[in-house]
């Protein structure tokens, strides 16, 4: 079987990170989801998914390196063709990923004890932003 279901999310840009962890396990319990894999997918080329520990000095860390990486005030061909300044974000999204996928095993999203599902906002302002959740397997009786 498969569900699907989005959620939108306000962000503020230029790297900002967002806990979904919560949102995936409520989608997991709302549609009594028992075995199989969670798509999160962000329909945009200005952001990512991924996973990390949810934790205030990676929330620093996780910038710092992308800045290094892909720096937002160095010239990008793309900036020369849109003149929008957002070159830098379509990197960091392409870098990392616009999708992550996780198991479920009976009814449960399964993640490391320090792990959460993240959205990562590289644009150069404030978005709305639509995140689709997929499953693929088995529903509850």
């Amino acid at each position: 079987m498969v569900v699907s279901d989005r959620v939108t999310v306000h962000t503020k840009g230029f790297t900002d990170i967002i806990d979904l962890t919560g949102e995936v396990r409520h989608f997991v319990q709302k549609h009594q989801l028992r075995q199989g894999h969670v798509l999160i997918f962000i329909d945009g080329s200005t952001a990512a998914i991924s996973t990390v520990e949810y934790e205030p000095g990676l929330l620093k860390d996780i910038p710092e390196m992308l800045e290094t990486i892909a720096p937002m005030k160095r010239r990008y061909h793309h900036d020369d063709t849109w003149h929008d300044g957002n070159g830098y974000a379509h990197l960091r999204s392409t870098l990392i990923g616009t999708s992550f996928t996780v198991p479920v095993l009976e009814g449960r999203v399964v993640l490391g004890t320090w792990q959460q599902i993240i959205l990562m906002d590289f644009d150069n302002r404030p978005r709305t932003r639509s995140v689709l959740f997929q499953f693929v397997g088995d529903v509850s009786d």
